[in-house]
């Protein structure tokens, strides 16, 4: 075992001589997919060949030389686009790992959302909205996606409403007999948990 660990340790500057190149050193500008046109062109010359993703794919938009003073922030659910290029000073979202605050040169992150407040900070005004799940992707040039399933303004929620949910999920997981309604009552009771946090914290 220890020779094999000195091997591995050994081919080091090997492998050191090859980094991986970031994402972020890789151009800004669409390429096209040359080996796949080529290939479809000896089968079957007399016809186009299909579009791939990458046919459908903005450029991706070059880093700043310095850190802008703004984040850009896509905030869209499945039936909605809350914000769409907002720039602001800052959000902070509900990471499973913890709050999250996002400013502008933020290292590029993807994070899963859990339930709870995402903060949209523009100026000394603060924006907040109650997320069910979804996932942030941060990009190195100062934007940010953020994608949730559901999302409502938390100046919205009723508070009666939150803690009948709750008191009714709570009834529910005692009640329960298979682990399928074990398993909603609990996802029930985390989210109304959370919303009741998000009304009084």
């Amino acid at each position: 075992m220890l020779r094999q660990a000195s091997r591995l340790l050994a081919r080091g500057p090997i492998l050191a001589a090859r980094p991986r190149p970031f994402s972020t050193d890789l151009p800004a500008a669409q390429s096209a997919d040359a080996t796949f046109t080529e290939a479809w062109a000896k089968v079957i010359p007399n016809m186009d060949p299909p579009k791939t993703p990458l046919s459908f794919m903005q450029p991706r938009p070059p880093i700043h030389s310095s850190i802008p003073s703004k984040l850009t922030v896509n905030f869209v659910l499945p039936y909605a686009s809350e914000l769409a290029t907002k720039e602001v000073d800052m959000v902070i979202v509900p990471a499973t790992t913890g709050q999250m605050g996002v400013l502008p040169g933020h290292v590029a992150t993807i994070a899963e959302l859990k339930p709870g407040v995402l903060s949209v900070h523009e100026g000394n005004e603060v924006t907040k909205y109650f997320v069910s799940s979804g996932f942030v992707f941060i990009h190195a040039n100062s934007f940010a996606d953020i994608i949730s399933v559901e999302a409502v303004p938390l100046d919205q929620l009723d508070a009666n409403l939150v803690q009948k949910g709750l008191a009714d999920f709570t009834s529910k997981l005692s009640s329960a007999t298979t682990d399928l309604e074990k398993a909603e009552a609990q996802i029930g009771i985390d989210v109304h948990s959370a919303l009741n946090s998000a009304l009084t914290g």
